[in-house]
């Protein structure tokens, strides 16, 4: 199994849409309640390329297992160092390291980019992907209890951080 890496195209994003859109019906990877649409996902990837940020593709035999990017973490000036990241990995290829890799390659642009500082929200039930963060170096640096509300209960999000310098 070789996995490449390398930057989005327009043609992965219905790709994306299938991985994002299981999160939101299966997951609380997202806090989401109803599906995106093709031009919804489009328009989101586009506004991060647009910033300069990265939107990477993982994929097997040309088939989009995954993908990871980042972007702004709050609106404000001071906060231009500061990125919030995403990884999300086909649910047939779970386990098999792809996240690894893209987190691995989104920290290495971040650092290129010459950023400070990563962040992760995730949700407090994901543990799995607490305890993956905390191998490559996030800590966690606060919860905030209830902060969502999906699938008839509260959610509680888990703010992690990485320093890259």
């Amino acid at each position: 199994m070789s996995v490449i890496i390398r930057p989005y195209e327009v043609n992965d994003t219905q790709a994306i849409l299938d991985i994002i859109n299981y999160n939101i019906i299966n997951s609380t990877a997202l806090y989401d309640y109803n599906i995106r649409t093709f031009e919804q996902q489009k328009s989101i990837l586009d506004d991060k390329l647009s910033k300069g940020f990265p939107v990477i593709i993982a994929e097997i035999d040309e088939e989009v297992i995954g993908f990871g990017m980042y972007s702004e973490f709050r609106f404000r000036e001071a906060y231009k160092f500061t990125v919030e990241h995403s990884v999300y990995v086909n649910q047939h290829f779970h386990g098999k390291g792809i996240g690894k890799i893209l987190l691995q390659e989104l920290i290495r642009i971040a650092k290129e980019q010459k950023l400070h500082t990563m962040v992760a929200v995730i949700d407090e039930e994901n543990q799995s992907s607490i305890e993956f963060h905390e191998k490559f170096g996030f800590k966690v640096v606060g919860v905030i209890k209830e902060s969502g509300y999906k699938f008839d209960r509260w959610l509680h999000s888990v703010f992690m951080q990485l320093i890259l310098e």
